[in-house]
């Protein structure tokens, strides 16, 4: 089993000296420059850099989570409140929520249609810390059969993932090593179509570590279960499926299992791009588009100036993709069409402050968590909350 991670770039210490994340002011250093609004990038990725063809590396495409209808964003209604600091968010086949609170390691249950929280687990060994805590979670494809859960946490010396079943009081670690710091911790992880285990990690501060291919820090990671590296993987032997990331926090499949990933920018950009093995998004050379070196980065196709975004959550439903923003305080619906992106349209800019997660459950309905009281907010009465929106009729 995979317990190791490849070599970590650098000390994870150093990090907090270094730029905070877009959650925050920006931070000295060199952009790509900065758009007043939101561009969608229509123009073609560039090749990936190693490996065999992308036709023979890619994942199968099965159908993608979640519904295919379109979400009623006029329909929405609280079904939990009262929640400190929410991070991860999977269901069960059931329908109900499994909701991580990042700071206190526990994992509360929510019912399909709303409902008290209930605590059902605790994770043993989170270690708290500003960005740092417990952060996604998974729910095993197989969970009928396995009754597994699975969760990205920040520990004593690292970032690693664990998974457990919901009776049992000690996790198993499938995948550590992975740099940890006050900032940039990444921590999203899901299921593709494929079956495979993804999770977005951060440089940790350490820029570096992105473009180092034996560094986990600053990627996508493709793994087996059982945290090994997923067998198709561009580099065999690595769990790196791509590569130049600066802090992945959403993940999101459409129906044809294309990967969309959102990014953390820096002083100018946020962006969303379509993930393909292999393939170099250019952190910390290029942040959003700009030079790609002869092939070598990929753009993005969209881009958001970082106080509009700062994105952490991702769901895609129909053909939309959701986008939860931190600093923007809205919720980003981008249409998607054969892998491009149109038009960015705000929603909600506002109403429910900082909004960290969107997961589509598996009735078709959207949710949507805020993330106020992160120490970063203005928390409101109620914080934090988790909204239901409906799909709508004739869509589910």
């Amino acid at each position: 089993m995979r317990k190791n991670a490849s070599r970590i770039a650098a000390a994870a210490g150093l990090a907090v000296l270094l730029a905070a994340c877009a959650g925050d002011p920006a931070t000295p250093g060199t952009a790509s420059g900065a758009a007043a609004t939101p561009v969608a990038t229509t123009g073609s990725a560039s090749a990936p850099v190693t490996g065999t063809p992308a036709a023979e590396r890619s994942p199968s495409a099965s159908p993608a989570p979640g519904g295919t209808g379109t979400p009623d964003l006029g329909a929405g209604r609280e079904v939990a409140t009262g929640i400190r600091t929410p991070w991860g968010l999977a269901f069960l086949p059931g329908g109900d929520a499994l909701v991580a609170e990042r700071d206190s390691g526990r994992i509360l249950r929510v019912p399909a249609g709303g409902g008290q929280p209930r605590e059902v687990y605790r994770v043993p060994g989170v270690t708290p810390g500003g960005e740092g805590g417990l952060l996604g979670l998974a729910v095993s494809p197989g969970y009928d059969e396995d009754r597994y859960v699975y969760a990205y946490l920040t520990a004593a010396s690292d970032n690693r993932i664990v998974r457990f079943r919901l009776d049992d009081a000690t996790p198993e670690t499938v995948f550590e090593g992975i740099a940890k710091a006050g900032i940039h911790n990444g921590g999203r992880i899901a299921f593709g179509p494929d079956g495979m285990l993804y999770a977005g990690t951060g440089d940790a501060g350490v820029r570096g570590a992105s473009q180092d291919p034996d560094s986990p820090n600053g990627k996508i990671l493709r793994l087996t279960p059982e945290g090994e590296p997923a067998p198709g993987n561009p580099r065999a032997g690595s769990a790196v499926y791509s590569l130049g990331h600066r802090n992945v926090q959403g993940l999101a499949w459409d129906a044809r299992g294309r990967l969309f990933a959102l990014e953390f920018g820096q002083n100018a950009l946020d962006e969303v791009n379509l993930i393909e093995p292999g393939r170099n998004y250019g952190w910390p050379e290029v942040e959003g588009k700009g030079d790609t070196a002869g092939g070598r980065f990929t753009d993005p196709l969209v881009t958001w100036p970082t106080g509009e975004a700062s994105p952490s959550g991702a769901a895609i439903a129909g053909d939309t993709l959701y986008v939860a923003a931190l600093r923007g305080e809205r919720l980003w619906t981008v249409p998607l069409r054969d892998g491009r992106a149109g038009e960015p349209r705000a929603e909600l800019s506002g109403r429910y402050g900082r909004l960290r997660t969107v997961a589509v459950a598996p009735d078709g309905a959207l949710w949507l968590t805020t993330s106020n009281t992160d120490g970063r907010g203005d928390v409101r009465d109620g914080d934090d909350r988790i909204l239901r929106y409906p799909a709508s009729p004739g869509t589910g």
